[in-house]
């Protein structure tokens, strides 16, 4: 599979604008990334902008930690299918998940998978290693395409790229088959090419573009 198609180009900042999302647009485009992922309030724009190429809208919902109330979550997640997204990137409620509340965040979880393809963003940076394993049982159980390790904010941005790859590690062995994702300051070709090495199937990354361009001169 071509470099590109590993790539879902990331444009999550709360200060862009959309000249900004619109040029990012450009950039999914003409580097055929897998998808572009933004803020639910950019999804119809981002929609409409690359609804001449193969590369998916995909909305982002509840960062940092996904404590808001259910009834919010499924609302967020049925704009976002009505505003043409073609995937969503949530996060499983991680301070319910942390108190053991599991089967609140599976339910929570599963009402969200039937509305569009779903990728659950276990926020793996604030996990153990045994929460991680736990983490991937409910995701395997919610009807979830893919496990995701971070969005913004999680520790993981900041761990030695060893410890991320020994999270994706971890994903791959105990997400039976699920899509495993892999995010969180991954910047340059060699975090790319170590994720993907590691396991990951989808790179989320803000930095597609200088990473193909990197590649070009090396590859």
């Amino acid at each position: 599979m071509k470099l590109s198609k590993y790539i879902d180009h990331t444009n999550i900042d709360e200060k862009t604008t959309k000249k900004d999302i619109l040029k990012s647009c450009q950039e999914a485009k003409k580097y055929n990334f897998r998808g572009l992922c933004v803020r639910k309030e950019w999804t119809k724009l981002v929609k409409e902008n690359l609804k001449v190429s193969d590369v998916k809208t995909i909305t982002l919902i509840d960062p940092p930690l996904g404590t808001l109330p259910h009834e919010k979550r499924i609302e967020i997640a049925k704009k976002a299918k009505k505003d043409g997204s073609d995937e969503i990137d949530v996060v499983m409620n991680i301070v319910d998940f942390k108190k053991g509340n599991y089967e609140k965040v599976l339910n929570d979880l599963k009402e969200i998978c039937k509305i569009l393809p779903t990728k659950i963003i276990i926020g793996s940076g604030y996990l153990t290693d045994e929460e991680i394993k736990k983490a991937c049982e409910i995701v395997k159980k919610s009807g979830a395409i893919c496990i995701k390790t971070a969005t913004e904010k999680d520790p993981l941005s900041t761990l030695e790229l060893e410890e991320k790859a020994r999270h994706i590690k971890i994903m791959k062995e105990f997400s039976d088959g699920l899509l495993v994702k892999a995010s969180g300051a991954i910047r340059n070709l060699r975090d790319t090419i170590w994720m993907i090495e590691s396991g990951a199937d989808i790179i989320g990354t803000s930095s597609g573009v200088e990473i193909i361009e990197e590649a070009k001169k090396i590859l």
